[in-house]
Formats: structure tokens, C-alpha cells, sequence
């Protein structure tokens, strides 16, 4: 049973999870994440990456997420987070290793109007990596090599899953055959016609040049203020940010988002303030970095909208088990 709060009536109305979980399409879905998440923890091991165990809350967490809000905990008397992100913990477990990945959940409280997107939950789950001493060169790579890696796990192994929702492993396998392209934010501005520079990429512009394209591809170089203090300002071009996004293709939008890290106490603290947040909120995170960490690059797949395009799916909540739309009160 879910209780639906006010939101656009176009969302498809999520069954009951004794429904969900006995059909035999949600069944076959489920195999094929599975097969998913195998695939990336064999090539990431194969890479030479530790996997760790994210904590599930925290004193802070990512704070650019597009619009969510973060949900609070009591801590035994401190205000914790849930985690919304595990970009400042991947960060500082490089003092320990130099290559990390999680598997893990997040949650943030998406705002209502992304019900009908067919791409937010307000709990999903993320692969998470980051490498120390990376470019995001380095990141962009090792993604193209997952993404194609996971794809391929997923049609050996699930094959007759696939299949049995409809789904054309040839016509999959085609999609990871060449090399992804990659777009500036200004070309793709371009494309759509968008009259705002300096801002994100909408999601219905997302969608409609993701239907466009015939495989994944890269837009790089999202401006400053479009994404959270820890992304790199390209030393070259002021308000240039050394960041990524993959779009998946079939209009599914956007799978992965990633960047090259800031690790310099000072210009952390910076953007921090440029960006309206607190630097005392963040003091755990900001006396690792003046200790010293390692410049990195990372990025983090979202597994349902990953599973969404693989299985080609009509939206996120059929790749999650007990999912949650913004503004359904669900189990």
C-alpha cells in the first residue's frame, strides 16, 4: 500500500511490493543488476580498487545534490545526515588506499515535479569510485571501461532475462562497441538552443539529445556553481569546472556524473563559501584535507538508472525492489 502526495498526475503508479516482487518482469530486472553489480566489482578488482563500506549517516553530507533536500537524523543529540553522496568519504579513505569504490544507498528527497521525470528516486543506490593521482581523463576512461564491461557481464550472464522482457541483446551489445563521444557543455547548449550558459542542463534537454544518440557519450566542462565545492576549477579557464557527465542513450538521460577533485585546504574552503555553505559544518572532512590527501578523480554510476537503460526499462522504480518515488509514502 502507498499513500501518493501531490504530484503530477503522468507518474505511473507504483504496485504493491507483494506485486512488484512476484512479477516475473520485476524478477528478471533484478537478475540483471545483479549481473550489473558482479560486473563492476570484477572489473574494478581486476583495476586493483579496495571496495569499502560507505557510512549510511554522517555531520554533513554531499551538498550538490540538484535541488534535494537532506534528511536528518538524531545522533544521539547531534544532528547527522543521511548520506546523499559518498564524495567526501572517498576522498578521504585515499590516505589509506588509491583506488576505492562503494556499492551503496542514498537517499535525498528529491523535489515532487521529479516523479514524473522517470529518472529520480528518493532512495537509490550508487557505485561510487574514485582514484588517487587521477585525471578526470583518467576517470572518463576507467567509466567507459565499466559502463562497457558491466553491459557485457550482464548479457553473458543474463541473456535469457533479457530477452524474456524484450529487451534485444544485439542491439544492447551495439551501443558499447566504439568508443563514447564526448561534448562540451557549450556544444551541447548549442544543440538544444539552451540561452543559459552558466547552468545545469535541464532534464528534458538531457532526455531529448540522450534520444538522439546512438551510444553513451561524455559532456565535459560544466561551469562553476553547477556542481558542488569539491570539483575541480580548470586552472586555465576561470569558472570552468573538470567534471563529467555520461548520457546514457534511448533517452535515458544521464547515468553517471564525476570530475576531477580539489584537495587544496584553502580553495576547498573557498568554494565552500562561494557556494553559501558552512566550513565549521564540514570540520572532520576539512582536518583530513589539511593533513594532506591526494588529488583524485572520481565518478558515481547510479545503479537503477544504469539497470533502466540495460534492461530498457520505462523508468527507475521498476530496477529498485521496494522503490520510492518523490512523494509516495511507500514500504
Amino acid at each position: 500500500m502507498t499513500t501518493q502526495l501531490n504530484r503530477p498526475s503522468t507518474v505511473d503508479v507504483v504496485p504493491s511490493p507483494r506485486e512488484h516482487l512476484t512479477s516475473p518482469r520485476t524478477q528478471a530486472v533484478l537478475k540483471i543488476q545483479q549481473a550489473l553489480v558482479a560486473g563492476a566489482r570484477e572489473l574494478m578488482a581486476g583495476e586493483g580498487a579496495v571496495e569499502l563500506f560507505q557510512p549510511l549517516i554522517g555531520p554533513v553530507t554531499d551538498p550538490g545534490a540538484r535541488g534535494a533536500k537532506q534528511v536528518d537524523v538524531d545522533y544521539y543529540g547531534h544532528k547527522y545526515k543521511l548520506m546523499a553522496s559518498a564524495i567526501l568519504y572517498k576522498q578521504a579513505s585515499l590516505v589509506a588506499f588509491d583506488k576505492v569504490f562503494f556499492i551503496a544507498p542514498n537517499v535525498r528527497l528529491e523535489p515532487l515535479e521529479t516523479s514524473a521525470t522517470h529518472r529520480h528516486l528518493a532512495e537509490f543506490h550508487q557505485i561510487d569510485v574514485e582514484l588517487a593521482g587521477a585525471s578526470r581523463e583518467d576517470a572518463i576512461s576507467l567509466v567507459e571501461r565499466l559502463v562497457r564491461h558491466m553491459v557485457r557481464t550482464a548479457i553473458e550472464t543474463q541473456g535469457d532475462a533479457l530477452r524474456a522482457i524484450g529487451r534485444d541483446t544485439d542491439v544492447l551489445a551495439s551501443f558499447v562497441e566504439h568508443p563514447f563521444d564526448v561534448l562540451t557543455h557549450g556544444e551541447v547548449l548549442g544543440r538544444i538552443g539552451h540561452s543559459h550558459p552558466g547552468t545545469e542542463i535541464e532534464w528534458e534537454a538531457e532526455e531529448h539529445i540522450s534520444g538522439q544518440s546512438s551510444r553513451p557519450f561524455f559532456i565535459v566542462d560544466y561551469p562553476k556553481g553547477s556542481r558542488g565545492f569539491y570539483d575541480k576549477e580548470d586552472p586555465e579557464r576561470p569558472s570552468t569546472l573538470m567534471s563529467f557527465d555520461l548520457i546514457a542513450p534511448e533517452s535515458c538521460g544521464e547515468i553517471c556524473s564525476g570530475g576531477e577533485r580539489e584537495s587544496d585546504y584553502a580553495r576547498i574552503v573557498t568554494r565552500m563559501r562561494e557556494t553559501g555553505e558552512n566550513p565549521a559544518k564540514y570540520r572532520w572532512y576539512l582536518d583530513v584535507v589539511r593533513q594532506g590527501i591526494p588529488g583524485s578523480a572520481g565518478f558515481g554510476i547510479g545503479l537503477e538508472r544504469l539497470t533502466r537503460w540495460v534492461a530498457g526499462l520505462d523508468s527507475v522504480w521498476q530496477a529498485n525492489a521496494y522503490p520510492k518515488l518523490p512523494g509516495v509514502v511507500s514500504p
